[in-house]
Order: C-alpha cells, then sequence, then structure tokens
C-alpha cells in the first residue's frame, strides 16, 4: 500500500506538500495540487482519517448514540442519519447507550476521543445538566428524541403526550370505554408523557383508567406477552389495548390470541412507533406514525451545520408530532 512518502517521491515534492493536498491546505499551486492527486489516484493511496483529525483537529465523521442495536425503531432512526451523512461524504461512528447513564456517558466521551465535533445522541438516562455541558463543549451536539429547554435548539423531539392523547381519541371514538394499557417499565420521559395523553383523553370523555388496568413492562414483545398474560390472569375486562409501542403490542397479540381472543372482534390493539413490524402484524397493527426517519435526517443535518461553524438559531426548538396510521386492529363497539 502506498505511503504519504511514496507519493512524495513519486510527485518530486515534500511531505509538507503532499500533506497540505491530503488535508486541502493553502500555499499549493494548482497544477502542483492537481499533479499530487493524480499520482495518489493512481497508486491508490487512501488518507488516513484519525492521522488527518490529528492534523485538522477536525473528524470528517459524525458521531450517534442509541439505546439498542438490534431495535427496529433505532435501525429506522440510523438509515435517517446515514442518509444525510452519505449526501454530505461524512462516516458515521455509532454507539449504544442502552438506556443506562454510565453507558451513555462512556459512548459520548468515545466519539469525543475519536474527534467528532458532529453527535447525534439519543439520551434518556443522563441528566439534563451532563447533557447540556456536553452542548457547551461540542459545537455539534444534537439530542434527537428529547427536550431540554436550556438547549431547545439543539433537540430533535416528538410531543408524545400529544400522541397518547391521539391513540386515546381514537379508540374512544371507536366506541371503547374499558381500556387497558401497556406502558414501559423504565422511568423515562416517553412513557410518562404518552401515559399522560392517554389519561387526559379519557378524563376528557369521562372514563376511567383505574391502576389495575396499566401494566409496565419491557418495551419489547416478550414484554408484551407478558403484560397481556398478567392482564388476563388477573382477570381484567377491557375492549382496547393502548400499547407503549408496536413491539409491546405485537408481543400482546399473540398473547391474546394464544387465549382464542380474536382480534379486533373481541378486542381492539393500538401501537405506537409505525416500524415495519406493524404492516406485517396479523391483523396489521394500527398504530402511531413516529416521523422518526424524518427526524434523524434532520438532527444529523443541524450536527454538521453546527460544526462547520454555523450558530443554532435562539428561541428555534424542532417538535415533531405523530399521526395515527389506520389499519385492522381495532373495530368499532
Amino acid at each position: 500500500m502506498a505511503t504519504i512518502k511514496d507519493i512524495a517521491n513519486e510527485a518530486g515534492v515534500s511531505l509538507a506538500t503532499v500533506s497540505r493536498v491530503i488535508n486541502d491546505g493553502p500555499k499549493v499551486g494548482k497544477a502542483t495540487r492537481e499533479r499530487v492527486k493524480k499520482i495518489m489516484r493512481e497508486m491508490g493511496y487512501r488518507p488516513n482519517a484519525n492521522a488527518r483529525a490529528l492534523v485538522t483537529q477536525r473528524s470528517a465523521s459524525l458521531g450517534v448514540v442509541i439505546a439498542e442495536l438490534l431495535d427496529p425503531f433505532f435501525a429506522t432512526l440510523a438509515h435517517g442519519i446515514e442518509a444525510t451523512t452519505r449526501k454530505h461524504n461524512v462516516q458515521i461512528l455509532m454507539s449504544a447507550g442502552s438506556i443506562a447513564k454510565d453507558t451513555e456517558l462512556k459512548a459520548i466521551e468515545t466519539l469525543l476521543e475519536h474527534r467528532c465535533e458532529a453527535m447525534v445522541v439519543h439520551s434518556k438516562a443522563l441528566e439534563d445538566s451532563v447533557l447540556i455541558e456536553f452542548a457547551q463543549q461540542v459545537p455539534g451536539f444534537v439530542l434527537i428524541n428529547r427536550y431540554i429547554k436550556a438547549i431547545a435548539n439543539r433537540c430533535v423531539w416528538l410531543d408524545n403526550k400529544a400522541g397518547g392523547r391521539l391513540m386515546a381519541d381514537h379508540i374512544i371514538h371507536q366506541g371503547h370505554k374499558k381500556l387497558a394499557v401497556i406502558s414501559s417499565k423504565y422511568q423515562i420521559d416517553d412513557p410518562v408523557a404518552r401515559l399522560a395523553g392517554i389519561r387526559q383523553g379519557l378524563d376528557a370523555a369521562g372514563i376511567a383508567l383505574p391502576d389495575s388496568h396499566i401494566e409496565y413492562a419491557t418495551p419489547d414483545q416478550q414484554g408484551g406477552e407478558k403484560a397481556m398474560q398478567s392482564l388476563l390472569a388477573r382477570g381484567v375486562e377491557f375492549s382496547a389495548v393502548l400499547a407503549y409501542n408496536d413491539a409491546v403490542a405485537s408481543g400482546a397479540m399473540t398473547m391474546l390470541l394464544d387465549h382464542n381472543i380474536q382480534i379486533p372482534d373481541q378486542v381492539s390493539v393500538v401501537g405506537y412507533d409505525d416500524v415495519l413490524l406493524a404492516k406485517y402484524c396479523r391483523p396489521k397493527l394500527t398504530t402511531l406514525h413516529y416521523p422518526i426517519e424524518m427526524m434523524a435526517s434532520k438532527a444529523a443535518e443541524l450536527a454538521l451545520q453546527y460544526a462547520s461553524g454555523i450558530q443554532p438559531q435562539e428561541g428555534v426548538t424542532y417538535k415533531y408530532t405523530p399521526t395515527i396510521v389506520k389499519r385492522e386492529s381495532v373495530a368499532r363497539m
């Protein structure tokens, strides 16, 4: 493999000149620059990104912190970021935070060690104060799926309370009055806001939601199965289930069908996120569309802009709202 020294010898220039060409530095004539680049192509030379970062004090990478690598929701998020970075010829460095304070902190610090000045961070465990401090230190620091007022112009977030209200309003409009809710057991903002929105909608309609009708579970299919099993075992009466996300809804549907309870004839089910899984459930799942791919693309654009020196606009925030996707898992009473 060709080295920078090989390029310099072949072009008859100094190592410093080759370095300036690689890093788009000044003091190199146009003809010399083109000759060096031509020789680099002919010899198959590829600049070392880490070495370039040492010279420029800047990385050609966008750092991304997500909660889980295998979760389809985060795969969609990553796809939205990748579409933007590809357009800007920027590489992605990705790490998982696992919704744990220490792991999220380590993930961010690792990206900083790689000189990432642009970051899209999905953090649910770290305190606001810690994230505010990172935003002050890292030029292109952007939060996704979280809102902190002090750095609102660096937040790309979803109105989860509005989403919960929309779920409740839709199922009430279909004539349902006896509901069960399967929420996430994690003490983070999303499930709290969604449940608050659900309660708001039910209160407005004069419908009660006893605590006994709420199950808390891991936000995956196994969690949905176990939560539904508990509701059935305790004899809770309900005609509809509002699930924290599509994976939970899918698990709950499996348990209902295992007990010969037909969907939606006997029990209606509503999910949240509108990941690919929702289209392939049987029956197809009515859910809330979470525009995470669009949000992720926006977050990546902002991170790259801020890292390039464009300052965040004061008083601006990037709030998105979910929408209902009606499919086959809800029936009128």
